[in-house]
């Protein structure tokens, strides 16, 4: 009896359907599915191990989080000989950058396998990447660090960094706008207030002036996003007077 009938005929229809869908998307059979299992487990399940320990993925989060920094880090290290420790830093945050994260979680479509309460259609975007980085770390626990190590080669570096692309992608216009004032000594304020509007979600707007002027407006759900929104629209605006950033 091989291993996939193994799994099939000791456990439930559903272990053995998470199985196969959780070995397509390794590459490789999963040894311990409980691991797996606790990867997409949300903590709204409110569920506890025998020692009454919360079980959620958050633990292989924090996990997957670190190995995942490991092998880009040496991967880039190969890679760029060339690149200097700041360079390094900066492409090594492009390619885990949380918006790229959550990307990669929804091309491998992992919010299907998640267990939670709340339905999925109210969680944000980082769900995907949350539950991405948790994986790894069930991949690290669960088959060491030479199947992690294979898993983002091939799911990550192989299909999706390109170095030269990487180079001019921008991670944070709101630092662009920051570094530039600061380096051409001109004063800049982002003026934060709620917007509620007509919206049934709180909103916040801002308005960011540069050296006394306003030079761009947004609103969004939360303070951070409404001032790296107003920060893409700045940036767009003074291009023509900002030289594009060296990374």
């Amino acid at each position: 009896m091989n291993f996939t009938s193994k799994i099939f005929n000791s456990h439930s229809k559903e272990d053995g359907d998470f199985f196969l869908g959780i070995k397509a998307i390794l590459g490789f059979k999963p040894k311990n599915l409980d691991i797996y299992k606790k990867a997409f487990l949300h903590r709204s399940m409110n569920k506890r191990d025998k020692e009454g320990i919360p079980m959620n993925y958050e633990r292989l989060e924090f996990l997957g989080d670190s190995m995942l920094g490991t092998i880009i880090s040496k991967h880039l290290y190969a890679a760029v000989p060339e690149g200097d420790e700041g360079y390094l830093t900066k492409m090594r945050s492009k390619i885990v950058s949380r918006k790229h994260l959550n990307e990669l979680g929804k091309d491998l479509q992992l919010i299907k396998f998640v267990e939670s309460r709340i339905p999925k259609s109210h969680f944000g975007d980082n769900i995907h990447g949350n539950v991405f980085e948790a994986l790894i770390g069930a991949i690290y626990l669960d088959r060491g660090y030479q199947y992690c190590e294979k898993f983002i080669d091939e799911r990550v570096i192989e299909p999706y960094v390109d170095i030269e692309q990487l180079e001019g992608k921008v991670i944070s216009y709101k630092s662009l706008i920051i570094e530039w004032c600061q380096k051409q000594k001109k004063t800049f304020n982002f003026n934060v207030y709620e917007d509620t509007g007509n919206d049934a979600v709180k909103h916040f707007a801002v308005k960011l002036s540069i050296a006394g002027n306003v030079v761009a407006k947004a609103r969004a759900t939360s303070k951070k996003k409404a001032e790296e929104k107003a920060s893409k629209r700045a940036y767009f605006a003074l291009q023509d007077r900002m030289s594009k950033p060296k990374t």
